[in-house]
């Protein structure tokens, strides 16, 4: 339970450093960076694996690239769904993902 939360904590941090390192995105506090997160989590399990099978042969096309595309636009629904945190555009949205992205990898691997 203390490594979920520990884990939870850093993602949010590495939301922070994202809307720290990329302009146009914008979080208002810590919390709201906690609850991005969840927002994020949700997307990821529930809606993202739906997209993936409807655009597998725009996915195949184009060898994989359209896969940053949707991450940038649930990148950009959760902020949308999110209180307190603004993104100004597609690539503030695309920069951001890429960037959470790296770093929820690096959370991942600790």
């Amino acid at each position: 339970m203390i490594r979920l939360l520990i884990r939870w904590i850093l993602y949010a941090a590495g939301l922070i450093f994202t809307a720290w390192i990329i302009p146009g995105i914008e979080i208002n506090t810590f919390w709201t960076a906690m609850f991005a997160c969840v927002i994020i989590a949700l997307i990821n399990t529930f809606i993202k694996p739906v997209l993936n099978l409807i655009t597998l042969p725009i996915n195949i096309i184009t060898i994989g690239l359209f896969s940053l595309i949707l991450n940038a636009l649930l990148f950009m629904l959760a902020g949308w769904i999110t209180p307190g945190v603004e993104i100004d555009g597609f690539l503030s949205a695309l920069l951001g993902s890429v960037v959470f992205s790296v770093c929820s990898l690096i959370i991942s691997k600790l």
